[in-house]
């Protein structure tokens, strides 16, 4: 298994991922506004497509950058949601829509990390996989709602809730199956 090392913390796709931290606090003063807050979410979206490639091509794919990326992602997340929910944007049941995906991962990170059981057992749930995409994209989609086009709103957070609990489902049975084939080997 990969190390995370400090090193790779300064390698050119985590600096790319590391700039979702600032677009993330820079959200909440241009949400009121549609075309500043759009251009946030598109460089955000945007570094997210270039720090993957930049990795891939540049063959500086590392452990680190699987924690660091997901991590910039979740935190710019955040500060979107919940700038969407102190302006009253998105209700209350809304971000537990959103956020399903990411409650149904959880205990499965607890397991796996605080389980004596499975002491250096490889956590395979940050890859990320076509349900998991399917679930940024229809998240994606509820927060355009939400600044945009309010009468989709509902529709969008109902679809965020059901690719949140099959991509969660996901991640659940592709760990299993990864944990079955680290005992058979």
């Amino acid at each position: 298994m990969a190390e995370i090392t400090p090193r790779d913390l300064l390698l050119l796709p985590n600096l790319i991922s590391y700039t979702r931290l600032p677009l993330g606090i820079l959200f909440p003063f241009v949400a009121d506004r549609p075309l500043p807050a759009l251009a946030v979410l598109a460089a955000a979206g945007f570094s997210d497509m270039l720090d993957g490639w930049v990795a891939r091509s540049s063959r500086h794919a590392t452990a680190t950058g699987a924690v660091i990326d997901p991590l910039c992602d979740k935190a710019f997340a955040l500060a979107v949601m919940l700038t969407l929910v102190v302006q009253g944007r998105i209700p209350g049941w809304g971000v537990v829509a959103l956020l399903t995906r990411e409650i149904l991962q959880l205990p499965l990170v607890l397991w796996i990390g605080l389980s004596p059981r499975f002491r250096g057992a490889r956590l395979s749930v940050a890859r990320a996989n076509i349900p998991g995409k399917a679930a940024t994209v229809v998240q994606f989609a509820a927060v355009l709602a939400a600044l945009i086009w309010p009468a989709a709103l509902s529709a969008t957070l109902w679809a965020a809730g059901v690719a949140g609990v099959v991509s969660g489902l996901s991640y659940w049975n592709r760990q299993i199956r990864h944990m079955q084939g680290q005992r058979e080997a």
